[in-house]
């Protein structure tokens, strides 16, 4: 690094030694670097998720499966159930085969970024967090607030996605050979904290007298991003079928497939979001159907609404030859159903007067 990027440096971690984030996952400034576990199973978590609604999530896995041999060895569906509403749920399915693969190797993680870019799952990002984070080796780690950072620090105006290699070099340039991990972990604090997407805090910035976009005046128009399109809307059909199994309520959940969205996890019967209009796809049951009403939900690449057509009656047995389980619905909130089901399970519950 040259001398400007040196005083970068160490002005960030100077700040971050007194205003470090105190997070479950991380080890103060300074101090040894935490389990590899923990920091990888985080890193996995905060993909494309708050740091407000992993807390919980990591309380609980780590709590289930203390170390990675641990997690190994949890049959897919509890870490499924598990993971219900954290969303992107591929997530989930890597992280087990991530999990199985470095407990097959003796339940130790690789300590450099190309020994973890070969584990099942590990991208560039997460292979280098865990490289600096975890083994404190040199890593050039650049998640969205990084890039944030980053794109305000250099004034770089290239729209993304395509702006994203001069993002890295730059971020590469001004990466030091030591505490790199405090230094990765100190500039996703600062564009968390400070270097915020609006209203940046640039008075209390350390890299405020190094800031191209601060001197422009217009520091929130970094990074620079293409215009969004319009996501699809789908339409779809699902199905609350409930009946008395040794005389207490219970409803029909089916297991997913292991590919492709929500794989893997329990679920309400549904048309397979065919797109239709009107939602209109056929029952696993001849009916009668009674309308419970409407649920939507926003996936990444599309939304979708569900019309949801609730059956109440013994009259299941056909049901017999189809893959699923009675589920009691006094422990409907353990099924550990994803959000899209989570928000149907509670409409049929309120139609059918049961508590939710």
């Amino acid at each position: 690094m040259d001398a400007s990027s040196d005083a970068l440096s160490s002005a960030l971690l100077d700040w971050y030694d007194a205003h470090a984030r105190d997070l479950p996952w991380r080890s103060p400034p300074g101090a040894p670097p935490p389990d590899p576990y923990r920091v990888w199973l985080s890193e996995v978590m905060l993909q494309q998720t708050t740091v407000a609604a992993v807390k919980a999530y990591f309380a609980e896995f780590t709590r289930r499966w203390p170390t990675v041999k641990a997690l190994a060895a949890a049959s897919d569906a509890e870490v499924m159930a598990a993971w219900a509403g954290l969303g992107y749920y591929a997530r989930a399915r890597n992280l087990l085969a991530c999990a199985r693969e470095v407990a097959a190797q003796g339940g130790t993680f690789p300590d450099t970024e190309e020994g973890l870019r070969a584990l099942p799952g590990l991208g560039a990002y997460t292979a280098a967090a865990v490289a600096a984070i975890a083994f404190e080796r040199r890593a050039v780690v650049v998640d969205a607030n990084v890039e944030r950072v980053v794109a305000r620090l250099f004034a770089l105006d290239t729209p993304l996605p395509g702006g994203r290699t001069e993002i890295r070099e730059k971020a590469d340039a001004i990466t030091p050979e030591a505490r790199s991990g405090d230094f990765a972990q100190a500039m996703m604090d600062l564009g968390a904290t400070v270097c915020t997407s609006r209203a940046p805090r640039c008075l209390l910035c350390p890299l405020s007298p190094h800031c191209r976009g601060r001197a422009t005046g217009e520091p929130e128009r970094f990074p620079v991003k293409a215009p969004k399109k319009a996501k699809p809307a789908r339409n779809g059909r699902a199905f609350w079928i409930e009946r008395e199994v040794d005389g207490e309520g219970h409803v029909w959940l089916v297991r997913r497939p292991g590919k492709g969205m929500l794989g893997g996890m329990r679920a309400l019967p549904d048309d397979g979001w065919s797109a239709r209009a009107d939602g209109s796809g056929e029952g696993p049951l001849a009916g009668p159907w009674e309308s419970a009403g409407m649920v939507g939900h926003v996936f990444t690449h599309f939304s979708l609404s569900l019309n949801l057509s609730v059956y109440l009656g013994n009259q299941c047995d056909s049901l017999a030859q189809e893959a699923g389980e009675w589920w009691p619905l006094d422990r409907i909130e353990d099924a550990g159903l994803p959000t899209l089901f989570a928000k149907a399970a509670r409409l049929a519950l309120a139609e059918t007067g049961e508590e939710a």
